[in-house]
C-alpha cells in the first residue's frame, strides 16, 4: 500500500544473482533490491582471496602503505567492481583511486563501492542509461551519541523522531546517514562538488524511499534514492537517470566526507 508521499512497493533489482568469492552460492541481497534494472550489483559477505593476487600496480600503489584491513576491503571492492562491469560486457581493467579516493571508472560507465565490517559492494551502469550512481552499507545500529546533530538539521530530527513512531525497529538515524553518504558520492560524479551532509535536506519515507533536496547549485534541484534493511546491514542507494540531467559530466564519485565508527 502507497504510504503518503505515494510509494508503492519495491522497485524491481539487478534481477541477476552474483556469486560469493570463491563458491557459487548467491551472495548477499542488500543493495540490488534498491537499484533499477539497467544497474549491475555485485555484493558479497567474504573476502575475495584472489583480490590482491588480480589487483593491477596502480591499485597496488594506492594501498602500499595501507593497514591489512584497509587492503582487504580495498581490494575485494574492486573485485566486486571488475564483476559487476563484466556483466555489462566491460573487459576487466584497473581501477585506480581518483579525486577524494573514488575509483576512476572506464569510460562510458559509472559506479560506486561501498564496504563495512562483513560486507563488501559495489553497482555499476552504462553512464548513457544512469548519469551517477551511490551506494552505502552500514551496521543497522544507532549513531555515536552527538553524531546525528552534524549531519542533520532540526527539521530532520524532527522528521526521524515521527518515523520512529511508524517504524520502531528501525535505526532512522543511521538510514539518514547512509542516505546522506548514497547521495554525496552520486551528487560528486554529477557535479564534481562536495557539499557536505548539510547540502542535501533529506526525508525518509516508510516504504523504503528518501527524497532530498539539494541546497547546493549544481545540475538538478533534488534526487531519490532507496533504503533497505538485511540481517544486522542497513544500505541506500541512489541512481539518478541520465534523462534526468541536461548535461551529464563525468567527475569521479568521492567517498564519504566524514565516517562514523562503529560501535563494537
Amino acid at each position: 500500500m502507497a504510504d503518503e508521499h505515494g510509494c508503492g512497493g519495491p522497485l524491481a533489482g539487478s534481477s541477476r544473482p552474483c556469486s560469493r568469492p570463491g563458491g557459487d552460492e548467491p551472495g548477499p541481497q542488500l543493495l540490488r533490491p534498491l537499484l533499477p534494472p539497467a544497474v549491475r550489483v555485485v555484493e558479497v559477505d567474504r573476502e575475495a582471496a584472489a583480490g590482491e593476487a588480480g589487483a593491477w600496480p596502480q591499485e597496488l600503489a594506492a594501498v602500499a602503505a595501507a593497514r591489512p584491513e584497509r587492503r582487504r576491503e580495498f581490494f575485494t571492492g574492486r573485485w566486486c567492481a571488475r564483476a559487476a562491469l563484466l556483466l555489462l560486457g566491460c573487459d576487466p581493467v584497473a581501477l585506480p583511486p581518483g579525486p577524494r579516493r573514488a575509483p576512476v571508472w572506464p569510460e562510458g560507465f559509472v559506479g560506486s563501492i561501498t564496504h563495512c565490517p562483513g560486507y563488501r559492494a559495489a553497482a555499476v551502469a552504462r553512464r548513457a542509461e544512469v548519469a551517477a550512481l551511490g551506494v552505502d552499507a552500514t551496521p543497522h545500529e544507532p549513531l555515536p551519541a552527538g553524531v546525528l546533530e552534524l549531519v542533520a538539521d532540526a527539521g530532520e530530527r524532527a522528521q526521524l523522531r515521527a518515523l520512529a513512531a511508524r517504524l520502531p525497529g528501525v535505526h532512522a538515524d543511521r538510514v539518514l546517514f547512509s542516505a546522506k553518504e548514497s547521495l554525496l558520492k552520486a551528487w560528486s560524479a554529477l557535479d564534481g562538488g562536495w557539499p557536505g551532509f548539510s547540502g542535501f535536506r533529506v526525508r525518509l519515507h516508510p516504504c523504503g524511499e528518501f527524497s532530498a533536496e539539494v541546497l547546493a547549485a549544481g545540475p538538478v534541484a533534488a534526487l531519490t534514492g532507496r533504503w533497505g534493511l538485511e540481517g544486522a546491514l542497513a544500505g541506500t542507494a541512489v541512481a539518478v537517470p541520465a534523462s534526468t540531467v541536461p548535461e551529464a559530466t563525468a567527475p569521479q564519485a568521492g567517498e564519504p566526507a566524514q565516517r562514523v565508527p562503529h560501535s563494537r
